[in-house]
């Protein structure tokens, strides 16, 4: 898995704007068939296709690929948030879906995005078809209970990120290796290019800078896991910097339809690292889901 280097995002597709129960969300529309909601991770500079762009040309060739900017992100509106953050989220994305005509979805997701879709599927089960979820935390415990830094080392890597001397490449490069990516030969420049340029925009260092919690009040979801009714898979890296494969065993345990695949030389951002297995193994999943 080490000497050549993994595709990056490329240029992204056109894309849209689409506003939803007051706020704006950005994002691109790829391909036919079954409609599948891409919602990525939450690390400083993530957008839709920073995180999804070198999938998307596999699940593009069978699927309706809505691949999100998910608020705060990107260039989706850098709305401030009160209340509980994940409820929050998944009322948002379901007036995301009535806009667009969404009736009822796949789920894609990555660590942020993943725990949004859980909040999602227990708080609106018609609406979750199934769900696909890499390196999220929804409860604050685990097997290797207390988590690593408490469970906020995403939040501790953001603040360091952002603070002394600010965003700059050198330091993007740093945080993707240490913490998303297992073989940082293998890093394309342009995802750390893409990910810097974005982590400069003046809305998400203003968000950066603020104390008063605009991104929402912290949710444990441990009694929501218990109503979700779709199928699910947990696809974990096994490398992954953040929470070892027991915590994802524990989730898949935590639902009634959970699943657990545990993927080799990768850490938090397998659809990156390796595109072409994680597609293989996500797609047999989506399948299966109509042969229980």
């Amino acid at each position: 898995m080490t000497g050549m280097p993994s595709p990056a995002a490329g240029v992204p597709p056109e894309s849209r704007f689409a506003d939803a129960d007051g706020v704006r969300y950005h994002f691109h529309e790829l391909g036919e068939g079954p409609d599948t909601i891409f919602l990525h991770g939450g690390g400083p500079g993530c957008t839709g296709w920073s995180d999804f762009g070198p999938v998307a040309p596999y699940f593009s060739a069978g699927r309706r690929c809505l691949i999100v900017d998910i608020l705060q992100y990107g260039k989706s509106e850098k709305c401030r948030i009160s209340g509980p953050m994940w409820d929050f989220h998944a009322a948002k994305t379901v007036a995301f879906m009535d806009v667009l005509g969404v009736e009822r979805a796949d789920f894609v997701c990555n660590s942020w995005g993943g725990t949004i879709a859980l909040c999602l599927a227990a708080r609106y089960p018609d609406r979750v078809r199934s769900l696909v979820v890499t390196g999220s935390m929804p409860v604050f415990y685990g097997p290797l209970a207390p988590l690593p830094e408490r469970g906020h080392r995403g939040r501790a890597a953001r603040d360091v990120y952002y603070g002394g001397r600010g965003p700059t490449r050198e330091k993007m490069r740093e945080l993707i290796t240490r913490l998303e990516w297992y073989d940082a030969a293998r890093l394309p420049e342009e995802t750390v290019d893409m990910r810097w340029r974005q982590s400069l925009d003046p809305g998400e260092r203003e968000l950066a800078a603020m104390t008063d919690s605009p991104r929402g009040d912290w949710q444990d979801l441990t009694a929501e896991l218990g109503l979700v009714e779709a199928p699910a898979l947990f696809i974990w890296g096994r490398e992954d910097a953040f929470l070892t494969p027991d915590y994802p065993l524990m989730l898949s345990r935590m639902l009634r339809r959970g699943n657990l695949h545990v993927m080799d030389h990768v850490s938090h951002h397998l659809q990156e690292e390796r595109p072409a297995a994680y597609h293989a193994v996500v797609d047999g999943f989506l399948r299966s889901v109509d042969h229980p």
